[in-house]
């Protein structure tokens, strides 16, 4: 039975970015805006991308699967003529790599046309789908932006006004979101109540730029207003910016994964910037963990920025020993076990004139299933290392997320499973050794918000159903 904070978990996680743009009378090419914003989004969705327009009322849009500048040229780019705009960058979980669910999302209802861009997962979407469904409605993708445009369309008619229609939205959808909502007149930004996905407002002239992460609006030459505040619905119109807070204020939970792992390094998110909080991480990980050793390095690109905290703190000097390629994508995105750990070989190779004959301390954010790491070792050693020595900058990742970041079951995550000592022989390190969770929690320094840590704990900040 459904109650407020007990959901049967979403079948599909989103990890997206979203990028919108406000001209307030100031001829910004807009949809060239957004696709350059969505460019340094790139890292947040390689799956899909799209841009929608308003048109004086009428809403153009364009979206396919693939990067941005494979989905976008100038023919295109040209024909998306507009004063709003929105855009998205998508990736997803296996199956629903579909054209389908690729968004924005466009729909038509009574009052006219809506686009919606939407970043995060909704813990209560099965039910409400259930629901409309029982009741009628059809739906043309599995994702949840679908029901957030059927709930808009429905309040819509009962509230009588926009304002009202969000509001009831709101304390109707469960989980997290960072969504952009393209009307006839007005570009609407709004953040869960806990601001689980981030999201930012920045300005051109006086026009304005609603984006994911800070490094997009850099992209743009805008500058930096401030954040959404979590649980804000923010419109902008001709009239300007009204801020409407409609829930009572709940704890701020961050997904501190954004820190660790997901966000761009140059961008600054509720108030602590990425990039030093990873190398702070690498700071605190070699007083907790040190180790005699003659290099660190990073994994590619995940490990960088902690390897030069390490590099810092210890004193042991820091170099590359690992070459990525630039043209392969993320391996544990890879559809089967088979191809990520061919992806593996493809994607990084050592660098055996400056690792050959040392101890080696590689950093790396994270551990998920172990297999990237295990693959990683073994090249380290083939290529001459005499020991490889594995630091991790963030807690062992036991816990699933369930709030739009894609990551595997319990039963796929090697920490939920194994032992640290484990875990070490399974991938054949020297030594392996995590962040602590206390340590990670200082290094977003100057941060205005609380953190969602439930990957590493289990502290959920929405209710789940455990698997």
């Amino acid at each position: 039975m459904l109650t407020e904070n007990n959901y049967v978990l979403p079948k599909q996680k989103e990890a997206c970015g979203i990028f919108g743009v406000y001209d307030n009378g100031d001829n910004l090419d807009v949809a060239r805006l957004t696709y350059f914003g969505l460019y340094a989004l790139q890292h947040r969705g390689q799956e899909s991308a799209g841009i929608a327009v308003n048109d004086k009322g009428t809403i153009l849009y364009h979206k396919e699967m693939g990067l941005v500048p494979e989905v976008f040229d100038d023919v295109i780019l040209d024909h998306l003529k507009g004063k709003i705009a929105i855009g998205h960058v998508r990736y997803s979980t296996t199956g629903a790599s579909v054209s389908e669910n690729a968004q924005p999302m466009v729909a038509k209802y009574r009052v006219g046309q809506i686009a919606l861009a939407h970043n995060g997962n909704l813990v209560n979407a099965a039910q409400l789908r259930e629901e409309m469904e029982n009741s009628g409605a059809i739906f043309q993708s599995t994702n949840d932006t679908e029901i957030i445009a059927n709930l808009i369309s429905r309040n819509r008619i009962l509230c009588g006004n926009l304002k009202d229609t969000l509001i009831k939205v709101m304390a109707t959808i469960r989980g997290s979101y960072a969504l952009l909502l393209l009307t006839p007149k007005h570009l609407v930004a709004m953040r869960d109540p806990n601001g689980i996905r981030p999201l930012c407002i920045g300005k051109i002239k006086s026009s304005y730029v609603i984006a994911s992460e800070s490094c997009a609006l850099d992209a743009v030459g805008a500058e930096f207003i401030r954040d959404i505040l979590p649980g804000e619905i923010l419109f902008i119109g001709e009239e300007g910016l009204e801020s409407v807070m409609p829930e009572e204020k709940q704890p701020s939970k961050l997904c501190i994964f954004e820190f660790v792992y997901f966000a761009r390094p140059d961008s600054i998110i509720d108030g602590a910037s990425v990039h030093e909080a990873r190398v702070e991480a690498g700071r605190i990980l070699a007083r907790e963990h040190p180790v005699d050793a003659d290099l660190v390095i990073g994994a590619p690109d995940g490990g960088l920025n902690a390897a030069l905290g390490y590099s810092r703190e210890s004193g042991i000097p820091y170099g590359h020993g690992l070459l990525k390629n630039k043209y392969v994508g993320r391996t544990f995105i890879q559809p089967s076990q088979g191809q990520r750990e061919t992806g593996v070989l493809i994607k990084f190779n050592a660098m055996r004139n400056e690792i050959q004959g040392k101890r080696i301390v590689m950093i790396d954010d994270s551990i998920v299933r172990g297999t990237t790491t295990k693959r990683i070792v073994q090249m380290l050693k083939d290529a001459g290392a005499k020991e490889v020595h594995i630091r991790i900058s963030s807690p062992p990742y036991k816990y699933p997320c369930y709030f739009g970041i894609d990551t595997p079951s319990t039963k796929d995550l090697v920490a939920s499973k194994y032992t640290v000592e484990d875990i070490r022989n399974m991938i054949g390190a020297d030594s392996l050794e995590y962040l602590s969770l206390e340590g990670l929690l200082k290094t977003p320094k100057g941060a205005k918000c609380g953190f969602c840590t439930a990957c590493f704990d289990k502290c959920y900040p929405v209710e789940v159903k455990d698997e």
